[in-house]
C-alpha cells in the first residue's frame, strides 16, 4: 500500500473490524483512531458528553502525525465525522482515501449498545448522526454499505484500492 486510508463513520459502523480485515488482506500497518484519545475524552464519552472540536483537537493532531510518518501508506480507522476533520488529515497525507462505513441510526445504536468493553456510551449516538457531514461526493472517498457481511465487505474495499490506484 503506498496511499493511506481512512476508515470512517459514527460509532458502531465496523470501522475498526473492516479496517482489520483490509490490512490482513493488504498487509498494510493498522492504527485504531480510538488509541488516541486522551483520557479526558475517553471520560467523557463514557459519561455521555458529545466532544467537542476542541477536544477533538489533539486527537486529530496525533491521528495526522501518523499518516505525516508513514510515507509506506497505513489503515486508519477515525469517525472523521465533518469535512474539516478530513481536511485535516487529508493535508498530512497527500492522496488520502477514505472508506465510509454508511449505516442508519437503529442498527448503529444496536452495535453500541451490545459492546461490553468499549468506553464510548450508546447515548452518544444521536450525537455522532447530528455531527456527520456525509463525504459522498468528496474525492477518493468509497461508500460501503455497514451491514454488509464483513468478507464481502473486505473484498469490495481491497478492488477499489487496487483499482483506484491506492494500492
Amino acid at each position: 500500500m503506498q496511499v493511506s486510508t481512512v476508515f470512517m463513520g459514527v460509532a458502531g459502523c465496523g470501522k475498526s473490524s473492516l479496517a482489520a480485515a483490509v490490512a490482513a488482506a493488504e498487509a498494510a500497518p493498522l492504527v485504531e483512531g480510538d488509541d488516541f484519545h486522551g483520557p479526558a475524552n475517553r471520560d467523557k464519552m463514557s459519561r455521555g458528553i458529545a466532544l467537542t472540536d476542541a477536544d477533538r483537537d489533539d486527537w486529530l493532531a496525533a491521528l495526522a502525525a501518523q499518516l505525516r510518518d508513514a510515507p509506506q501508506g497505513i489503515v486508519l480507522t477515525c469517525s472523521a465525522l465533518k469535512r474539516s476533520y478530513r481536511e485535516r488529515l487529508r493535508s498530512a497525507a497527500p492522496g488520502l482515501r477514505f472508506v465510509f462505513l454508511d449505516i442508519d441510526r437503529d442498527a448503529a445504536l444496536a452495535r453500541v449498545a451490545g459492546r461490553n468493553a468499549h468506553f464510548f456510551s450508546a447515548s452518544l449516538v444521536d450525537s455522532q448522526f447530528a455531527t456527520l457531514e456525509s463525504p459522498i461526493g468528496e474525492p477518493g472517498v468509497l461508500r460501503v454499505d455497514a451491514t454488509e457481511a464483513p468478507a464481502q465487505l473486505q473484498a469490495e474495499v481491497s478492488a477499489w484500492l487496487h483499482d483506484s490506484g491506492a494500492a
